[in-house]
């Protein structure tokens, strides 16, 4: 059953709707309404990457008309599979203009002669849309009526069709079996066949029966089939489990010395530490990638380079500018890529309205360019579809016209997706939580961030490197080895922080006062961890706890929900995401789960209720050139920013992503 169904036009206006339920009209009229939610986040910020939206268990499906300026939606509970709501907004959609043309277009054209939005919304109030699409309501009745009915009879058809189906599989063979067809559903059973068929479903029954009772309790059939083969893997030998014989690592026993220099657990000698500092430190941090001071002394990460040779700082418009340049065709060839722009808008001459047909290659050739750039094939399809939408129906003259046209509009539409929302600047926050007045009774609280994400995607490493940059901005760290379940782990951040400790600030040393890891060890619950490692630097004055907790499947469901106890537990300023930029696909769907697992899980108690990812980290960087497609389909999913990308194996290996940057990465042939 759906809840919500309303036309409107794209600024704003709502020219008629209907709720099916109390509660779908009530909270249709509230700001936190799934249609107002749809038009905020993913029609004007351009960011959702399924066929439809999902809010607070509602599912939202839309369709444009361009040229009337027309959205039409449909809302219903995610729970629901409605196989009719396309169908549904297609139809709406031709009768919706067959009937009503005349009158939106006037209405449409009212809006645009005023200068202000004041004057048009003001305009609109005196058009009575309630006479006008009174017809509309006994229209839309008889067709959702016709659609519900027609879908009723497909639900009652397929499940005859799955009732039909283990009777006849389980029916034995019989010589006069052939007299009935068994695919004609209309075919008449006789008393023979309908005996057989019982006596089949009891046989099977009884075979359910003895599995559960214990692993001898096989069916019988007539034909002896299951017997001979239990009869075969009885008769079978069973293997014998050879015994585990100790390892030897050599002949005698090592010495003293020899497992002395086997010992690299802890530090032996105060001195080893010492000499570490000027032996080591090359191969800790690389001087070529090292950031920069501010005026004001703060240490900023480099920005990540796509120029290959020229300087990395471009300013934002030149980079705009770069990436809106008409591409050459006499160099591009190739028919799935966007030089073929040329060739096909040749043949488009003079005046016209561009039509679905007329921009149907362009949004395929679009479409394989943003693949070949590693964006995942859902979302390059819904970034074309967009761009579609925004072109079809506008009028347009001349080759470079209409070249320009669809440029400007995938480039529009790559820099809003990859616009955030929110704030990228980590420092910032971090700055304005510790400089917050408080009660003279309350203790401050340090900032913590959580990295979540899939195993060996390097979490820990790129962990160590946001450690290393928030000591060069003179903050103290302490970070917590929530990961309990990897052997190593603990000591794989012991020895972060001892090096990071050699480094010190500005890479003067003896900075041990400013990171310290805090572990309980193995086995033990990563949110207790969490809670008691944020307790001692409440204690102790740390600026900043960071939580390394352990990798896992997005598909774990028991370990989604021991990530999200974590999250509800501690409530943390910053979930950060760690994924690879390597995996394609791959990535959206451990980002999109994650996501939905946490607002999920999360959601049934704590501080933390419903809250999701705010920012990614995209590890392997620097492996991929300019297919930087993953941050495009990152930052699709969830709106959320990508906060650093990791490029290498020192603790300066962090990078900002711009995004004039990665536009002209995405466009570039």
């Amino acid at each position: 059953m759906l809840d919500h169904c309303s036309i409107s036009h794209k600024g704003g206006i709502v020219l008629w709707s209907r709720s099916f339920t109390p509660d779908a009209a009530q909270l249709a009229s509230s700001s936190a309404s799934p249609v107002n939610s749809l038009i905020r986040e993913a029609l004007i910020e351009g960011r959702t990457a399924e066929d439809r939206y999902e809010k607070d268990g509602y599912a939202v499906k839309w369709s444009f008309v361009n040229d009337l300026e027309l959205i039409f939606v449909v809302a219903y509970q995610r729970i629901l599979q409605l196989t009719y709501v396309e169908d549904l907004l297609a139809a709406m959609k031709k009768l919706f203009i067959q009937y009503f043309k005349p009158f939106v277009a006037s209405f449409v054209a009212s809006l645009h002669s005023v200068n202000n939005v004041k004057t048009a919304m003001n305009q609109a109030t005196t058009w009575d849309f309630a006479t006008t699409f009174q017809r509309w309501d006994t229209l839309f009745d008889k067709l959702l009526k016709g659609l519900e009915e027609q879908a009723s009879q497909d639900r009652k058809s397929r499940l005859r069709t799955a009732i039909r189906q283990p009777i006849e599989a389980s029916t034995p063979p019989s010589d006069d079996q052939d007299t009935v067809p068994a695919n004609d559903p209309e075919a008449p059973l006789d008393e023979q066949q309908i005996a057989r068929n019982v006596a089949a479903l009891k046989s099977r029954l009884r075979g359910r029966g003895g599995r559960r009772g214990g692993r001898g309790g096989r069916m019988e059939l007539s034909s002896g089939r299951e017997s001979a083969v239990e009869s075969d893997s009885d008769a079978q030998p069973k293997r014998k489990t050879k015994a585990k014989v100790q390892r030897k690592w050599g002949d005698e026993a090592p010495t003293e010395r020899d497992m002395e220099s086997l010992d690299f657990s802890v530090d032996k000698k105060d001195a080893s530490n010492s000499n570490m500092g000027s032996h080591d430190l090359s191969s800790l941090v690389d001087e070529s990638s090292l950031g920069t001071r501010t005026v004001d002394g703060m240490y900023e990460v480099k920005d990540w380079d796509f120029s290959r040779g020229q300087g990395a700082n471009d300013d934002a418009a030149d980079a705009i500018a770069r990436a809106l340049k008409p591409l050459d065709a006499k160099a591009s060839g190739s028919e799935g890529s966007l030089g073929a722009f040329g060739s096909i808008f040749s043949r488009l001459t003079g005046s016209k309205v561009l039509t679905e047909a007329d921009l149907k290659p362009v949004l395929e050739a679009m479409k394989q360019h943003l693949m070949k750039k590693n964006v995942a094939m859902n979302i390059a399809e819904k970034v074309c579809e967009g761009v579609g939408e925004n072109l079809i129906g506008k009028k347009v003259g001349g080759f470079q016209t209409i070249n320009n046209a669809v440029r400007v509009a995938l480039s529009t539409s790559l820099t809003r997706i990859l616009t955030p929302k929110t704030s990228t600047d980590l420092l910032l926050s971090i700055r304005t939580k510790l400089s917050s007045p408080l009660p003279s009774n309350q203790q401050r609280m340090p900032y913590s961030i959580t990295f979540v994400g899939v195993n060996g995607v390097g979490k820990s490493t790129n962990l160590s490197k946001v450690c290393f940059w928030l000591i060069q901005n003179g903050l103290r760290v302490l970070i917590a080895a929530c990961d309990t379940f990897r052997s190593g782990a603990v000591e794989q951040l012991r020895v972060h922080v001892r090096n990071l400790s050699v480094l010190g600030v500005n890479g003067a040393g003896d900075s041990k006062g400013r990171v310290e890891l805090f572990e309980r060890g193995y086995g033990k619950d990563a949110a207790g961890i969490a809670r008691e490692a944020i307790s001692y630097a409440r204690d102790n004055d740390f600026d900043v706890v960071l939580i390394d907790t352990a990798g896992r499947m997005q598909d774990n469901e028991p370990l989604m929900r021991a990530l999200a106890k974590l999250v509800s537990v501690n409530n943390p300023d910053k979930i950060i995401f760690v994924g690879e930029a390597l995996v394609g696909n791959e990535a959206v769907d451990q980002l999109t789960k994650f996501d939905r697992a946490l607002r999920d899980f999360s959601s049934a108690s704590g501080a933390g209720k419903g809250r999701g990812i705010d920012g990614m980290l995209v590890t392997k960087w620097d492996t991929v050139d300019d297919k930087v497609g993953a941050a495009l389909s990152m930052t699709y999913v969830t709106g959320q920013p990508i906060i650093f990308v990791g490029c290498g194996q020192t603790y300066t290996d962090l990078r900002q992503l711009r995004v004039a940057n990665v536009v002209q990465a995405i466009l570039k042939d």
